[in-house]
């Protein structure tokens, strides 16, 4: 298994100037409202500890359950590209390599856990959200009625590479059944009625760290 090496630049998380949300042609991808489950446990986490949260978060990619070619290293004065984690205004990444310095927003009250820090390197190394891929309209119907206005294009489908792998409610890439609800009524159903809990991910699946290695050769 031959490494890949993503060059890492670790601020705190709670010293960083936020940076405007705003859609982008580069592909940013909004996740603020996805695990919102967690924002009043971070309130009084101290900056140690975030930081140390987002890095055992990222190890989890060389010697978790599973194990991925990707390793995350300290950034140098020589490096170019990288990734730089700040604290910004909410949970986001860009799509896949941007070059330079390339941002990953953890906001301190509620972007730091094991699962949002994965969901937005994922972003960064390529992947999308499980509930847009290809395939979803075989397994989810999307209730755009329900959606909060001007956020429908979180849920539109994109022709994705699947990486030959099925469909994963339990990738830490997929929405809840009322993530972004305009009226408390679910965005997303699953069709099979026996699939009733997503969304809900604490870490990444077999499936993400599969289709990490299959995309990255390792």
């Amino acid at each position: 298994m031959t490494p890949v090496v993503i060059i890492v630049l670790l601020l705190s998380v709670t010293a960083v100037s936020p940076v405007p949300i705003s859609e982008s042609n580069r592909q940013k991808r909004e996740v603020t409202s996805t695990f919102a489950k967690i924002v009043k446990a971070n309130e009084n986490v101290s900056p140690k500890s975030q930081r140390r949260t987002i890095i055992e978060a990222l190890t989890e990619f060389e010697r978790g359950n599973h194990m991925t070619c990707i390793r995350f290293v300290k950034k140098t004065k020589e490096d170019v590209n990288y990734i730089s984690f700040i604290s910004g205004t909410g949970c986001w990444s860009y799509l896949g390599r941007q070059g330079n310095a390339q941002p990953i927003s953890l906001q301190k009250n509620g972007c730091v856990s094991k699962d949002i820090v994965q969901h937005e390197a994922l972003h960064a190394l390529g992947f999308h959200h499980e509930h847009v891929r290809s395939d979803r309209d075989e397994h989810v119907i999307i209730n755009f009625e329900n959606i909060i206005s001007g956020f429908e294009s979180n849920f539109e489908i994109v022709q994705t590479n699947n990486l030959g792998t099925t469909y994963d409610f339990l990738s830490v890439m997929h929405y809840g059944e009322f993530d972004f609800s305009r009226n408390g009524r679910p965005t997303i159903v699953a069709r099979d009625s026996a699939v009733t809990t997503f969304g809900t991910a604490t870490e990444m699946s077999a499936n993400d760290y599969e289709r990490v290695n299959r995309l990255y050769d390792c």
